[in-house]
């Protein structure tokens, strides 16, 4: 099984996704972490008991990784296009705990299993497609398995903000729910028709209903 963990705002830079969230939220996302093996770093944002947001984006003054970034954030062009076309809440991530039976029956859409480290923590695994793109163009949720690494969520500061829906539209919305079946994906997102592939995610904070995108 595969459940809804986070939401994931690509951007060309950190300062451009914070402000971006704080333009739609008026919330300051906390910072969060860098991520040696993939060259980039995050600030993230609490929307429940388990779920949360994160921006993500190439660390600039990290070593250029060895394999390729996760998020499709090598081709930078692409990465600026969809920015700048509005394209900016562009996927989320599912976790198990059993990623190698998910990755035995879907990893031909899902990517294949990447042991990750950080620092001193335990390993833990993640689903990359080759070349580090999305699964499925951000359709297909990103998969993590923490293993013995504790949820990330316990840390974050509780700013009051808490996820109220999360909806993709897509011209074809029978083919994503099926494959969300097939995936047998815990709270994935409501999806919608629509003339492109497009996020959006209700939030509750504490000025009011607000709208990601």
């Amino acid at each position: 099984m595969l459940t809804l963990d986070h939401l994931t705002i690509i951007a060309p830079s950190l300062e451009e996704g914070v402000a971006h969230v704080r333009d739609c939220l008026d919330i300051d996302m906390p910072s969060g972490r860098k991520h040696p093996d993939m060259g980039t770093h995050n600030h993230v944002l609490r929307l429940g008991d388990d779920v949360y947001l994160e921006v993500i984006a190439i660390d600039l003054t990290a070593p250029a990784p060895t394999q390729a970034r996760w998020f499709g954030l090598d081709d930078r062009d692409s990465v600026r296009a969809a920015w700048d076309s509005g394209h900016r809440l562009r996927g989320w991530v599912a976790r198990t705990q059993q990623i190698d039976a998910v990755l035995a029956q879907h990893g031909h859409l899902l990517g294949r299993k990447t042991q990750l480290s950080a620092g001193a923590a335990p390993p833990y695994s993640f689903a990359i497609p080759p070349g580090g793109t999305l699964p499925l163009a951000g359709v297909a949720p990103s998969v993590i398995d923490r293993g013995q690494r504790p949820p990330p969520i316990a840390a974050m500061p509780d700013l009051g903000a808490r996820l109220a829906s999360f909806t993709l539209e897509h011209p074809d919305p029978y083919s994503v729910e099926a494959l969300y079946a097939a995936l047998d994906a815990k709270h994935a997102p409501q999806v919608q028709k629509g003339d492109a592939v497009r996020y959006r995610a209700d939030i509750r904070t504490p000025v009011g209903m607000k709208t990601l995108y």
